[in-house]
């Protein structure tokens, strides 16, 4: 079992950039693969980016491709969500995901954070 808790959202405006955060506790953390799901007002959740279970593998949706980067340190038990030209799109409440062995290719994740709110101002 492992907790997730986000850290890192605000208000910015256009071009700037943030830096998620996701803190787990519990055991076992090098052993999760990680991601961050997002959900605008009024639309559906939806996959961001994903870091497989031994930090080889990552994925992107295209939208954040070259803007985002995910990245882990075991160490500190944190997955991390670096956002760079942030635009106004780009805003919704940021959820930080966990599952056993994730390889960062699809599914389903079976532990979920209360999620950060990024707005970005136009």
């Amino acid at each position: 079992q492992v907790q997730l808790v986000e850290s890192g959202g605000g208000l910015v405006q256009a071009g700037a950039s943030l830096r998620l955060s996701c803190a787990a506790s519990g055991s076992g953390f090098s052993s999760y693969g990680l991601g961050w799901f997002r959900q605008a007002s009024g639309k559906e959740r939806e996959f961001v980016s994903a870091i497989s279970w031994g930090g080889g593998r990552r994925a992107y949706t295209d939208s954040v491709k070259d803007r985002f980067t995910i990245s882990r340190d075991n160490a500190k038990n944190t997955v991390y969500l670096q956002m760079n030209n942030l635009k106004p799109e780009d805003t919704a409440v940021y959820f930080c995901v966990a599952k056993r062995f994730g390889s960062a290719d699809g599914g389903s994740y079976d532990y979920w954070g209360q999620g950060t709110q990024v707005t970005v101002s136009s």
